[in-house]
């Protein structure tokens, strides 16, 4: 067959061809720019209903490549229908409006999707599915047009289409690195999601705007309105994100969307969607009436406890500060590392929640690298790193209590807030049968809402019938009341046949969405407080 027949007739120097086709190559490097940066700021704008756990972060991931590839095979039938420069930038600026107006459909659509579900997490999940379908079809099948558009455009000869597609591949995936460390590290955290987002649409409808007015096209003057009207957008305060009754205090940070309302005399800590209790606070009260007074137990778990009990003691997840407080308030200044991962928590509970005690060391870090880090020993760890509903897999896993076994003193103890529901303690089982593999002695403590444990694991072996005595003598006011919500609720554990969790191999989402499927069957109305 004759070459001549598989090629384009070119006319033009090569010279000229390059500055033709340089916008086309600046639209596909800007797509990849707006979709990833799109796809990280989609995330922060699901957060405050579905929350941003593993399974949403799916369906995010999930139908926004479906929809990209839907975009690639409309995109080139397209181009090849009609192979219009003009037509690739009123894509590329029409998907710059659908994201820039996003953040002000994004309210009532959420809104609209997350009332009346349940607050279980598979609710969540359906409720998510629907949200991304809503806001993100259209501007990301858009988007995914513009590569193989591009790529028609460009391609001039057969000879070279594998070198061409090679370049636009690479110039999309530049994009999207810029896209997916500049909305992280800089878009998001320095102007919020919504003024992100609409300045991604900004800046593909920019990239429109210069090429349909280099062609002279009359939609030129269009798109400049866009282009004005986005900039306007962008610089308008954002507002509120959530807004809700009582509300102080809300930003969004690198880890959470953060909330601080005041409830009659409380004040409240929440994250994402706002479905748990991360802290709590009320001035001039000891006992905050959650989960949380229940760690005060966790000392006499010891086999010789110390007066005050637990001379050093580590928090992780610290949040608000509400169990550092609890520690100080009963058992005096005792010497406290509080390690939390969010530097934007510690500083709302700093505002709000007088987090400033001056025994307590605070570091803005991962939990478990801390630990892996810090050449210190405890007499007491608290693990509260909870992300509603899940606990990060990687603090469940025997790896990890081995790790926190390593650094505790000979007689530390370890107590952990875990979630469950009304007559199901699934993942409390298998988190204290993974404890068990490493402690001698294990016991959990149900707390009186029914939807918490405190698991209590002690370095040397201990008896029950101890434990209860000493629990029992005591005399404080404070303990006693936090005795009297435990009685009849602390058991010590026997594993069954619970897999122990280990790094390679820790199921919690899964094992979380199986305790939810059952509660759908035959819901119990309850907030969950971890």
């Amino acid at each position: 067959m004759d070459q001549r027949r598989l090629s384009w007739p070119v006319s033009e120097p090569s010279s000229e061809r390059r500055s033709k086709f340089s916008l086309p190559l600046l639209v596909v490097t800007v797509g990849g720019l707006v979709t990833m940066g799109t796809e990280m700021c989609a995330s922060r704008l699901l957060a405050p209903y579905f929350g941003n756990s593993l399974p949403v972060w799916g369906v995010l991931i999930g139908l926004l490549l479906a929809c990209l590839a839907v975009g690639s095979v409309l995109g080139g039938r397209l181009a090849d229908r009609s192979p219009d420069e003009a037509l690739l930038y009123q894509l590329a600026g029409w998907a710059g409006l659908a994201i820039g107006i996003i953040p002000y459909v994004a309210r009532p659509v959420l809104g609209s999707v997350s009332s009346g579900l349940t607050s279980a997490s598979v609710w969540a999940i359906v409720g998510a599915f629907g949200g991304v379908l809503a806001l993100f079809t259209v501007p990301m099948v858009l988007l995914g047009c513009l590569s193989p558009f591009v790529l028609r455009l460009s391609l001039r000869e057969v000879g070279s289409g594998g070198d061409v597609a090679g370049r636009i591949s690479a110039l999309g995936t530049l994009g999207s690195l810029l896209g997916t460390f500049g909305a992280v590290f800089v878009l998001i955290p320095g102007i919020g999601t919504r003024r992100s987002m609409v300045l991604l649409g900004l800046l593909v409808a920019l990239v429109a705007l210069l090429g349909l007015r280099r062609l002279g096209s009359r939609w030129a003057v269009l798109w400049l309105l866009v282009c004005l009207s986005l900039t306007g957008l962008v610089l308008l305060p954002s507002g509120s994100i959530k807004p809700n009754s009582g509300l102080l205090y809300e930003h969004e940070s690198m880890y959470n969307y953060v909330q601080v309302l005041r409830e009659g005399d409380q004040i409240l800590l929440k994250l994402n969607e706002g479905e748990g209790i991360q802290s709590v606070y009320e001035p001039g009260q000891v006992l905050s009436g959650y989960v949380y007074d229940y760690f005060l137990l966790v000392p006499y778990f010891q086999s010789r406890p110390e007066s005050p009990p637990g001379q050093s003691v580590c928090i992780v997840g610290l949040a608000g500060g509400t169990s550092a407080r609890l520690f100080s308030e009963v058992f005096g200044p005792l010497p406290i590392d509080g390690v939390e991962i969010d530097a934007t928590v510690v500083e709302a509970g700093r505002r709000f929640m007088d987090l400033n005690l001056p025994n307590l060391q605070i570091t803005i870090m991962d939990g478990r690298q801390y630990l892996a880090a810090t050449p210190k020993r405890y007499d007491v760890v608290l693990l509260d790193a909870y992300n509603p509903p899940y606990i990060p897999f990687h603090l469940t896993t025997r790896e990890f209590f081995e790790l926190v076994y390593e650094h505790q003193t000979e007689d530390g103890v370890l107590g952990i807030n875990v979630a469950h529901l009304e007559n199901d303690s699934t993942l409390v089982r298998a988190i204290a049968a993974t404890v068990g593999s490493v402690y001698p002695s294990v016991y959990v403590i149900d707390t009186q809402s029914g939807l918490n444990s405190v698991v209590v694991a002690s370095h040397q072996k201990t008896e029950w019938s101890e434990v209860s005595a000493r629990l029992s003598s005591l005399t404080a006011a404070a303990l006693r009341q936090v005795i009297q919500r435990a009685e009849g609720r602390i058991k010590p554990f026997t594993a069954r046949r619970e897999r122990i969790l280990t790094d390679d191999q820790a199921p919690v989402e899964q094992l979380v969405h199986a305790m939810l499927a059952r509660y759908l069957s035959n819901p119990v109305p309850s907030e969950v407080n971890p």
